[in-house]
């Protein structure tokens, strides 16, 4: 009997929840669907943009633009969508709720976001004689070839590849990444390495080779 009581219940909420959502929604019909289509486009040269992030401000889902800036998706008469890329400034369009066919196309033009730099100014040595003395205490390698081989030594190269920050590409594309990575489990849970057999085969991998054991050693500093 108890049983029976608790399925009824669980049954009388799904109900609730069902027919809630489907009232939040009930303004958004089929009917309302939009093919949006458009290419983004640069407003100085008219050079189309690639990889331009076209997301739907309501739904937090939508596309990004080709290497020729043209994109396609389907959204809602009304949806206001964001364009967004690195290197142009942040903007949105409205789609009309006028529409009476549901295809809309569009040509976007976005603006570059100018970044200006702090002033560097260069002033020599206020001396000769300090010139002097650290073109003589300059360590100058003895030709291209010594200089070379100490630029390409391998503990050289790990100690300046820690230090060195991502150049403007590698930032870009690192961002590009994380944000399809976003749209890949938008609206459902975020797949969880803890049940990836593939996550665990690699960790065991590392764990045999003695990974962790190299990065503890770094960390405290030992030989």
């Amino acid at each position: 009997m108890k049983k029976h009581i608790i399925n009824c219940l669980a049954i009388l909420l799904s109900g609730f929840y069902t027919a809630n959502a489907q009232n939040k929604d009930s303004t958004i019909t089929d009917n309302d669907l939009v093919q949006f289509s458009g290419v983004v486009m640069t407003s100085d040269s008219l050079i189309g943009i690639p990889y331009v992030s076209v997301v739907i401000r309501r739904t937090k889902m939508g596309s990004y633009s080709d290497y020729n800036g043209y994109f396609n998706f389907v959204a809602h008469k009304g949806d206001t969508i964001d364009f967004g890329c690195i290197g142009f400034k942040n903007s949105s369009y409205i789609i009309p709720d006028t529409l009476k066919n549901q295809k809309y196309s569009m040509v976007k033009l976005m603006t570059a976001d100018t970044v200006y730099l702090d002033v560097s100014v260069i002033t020599p040595l206020p001396k000769r004689d300090m010139f002097d003395y650290y073109f003589v205490k300059a360590d100058i390698p003895d030709d291209d070839m010594e200089r070379a081989r100490k630029n390409l030594e391998r503990e050289r190269l790990k100690e300046e590849s820690e230090t060195l920050h991502a150049d403007g590409k590698e930032a870009g594309k690192f961002h590009l990444q994380q944000q399809a990575r976003a749209y890949y489990s938008a609206g459902q849970i975020a797949p969880n390495n803890l049940l990836n057999p593939l996550a665990w085969a690699q960790f065991f991998e590392a764990w045999k080779r003695g990974d962790f054991k190299k990065q503890d050693k770094k960390i405290t500093g030992e030989e």
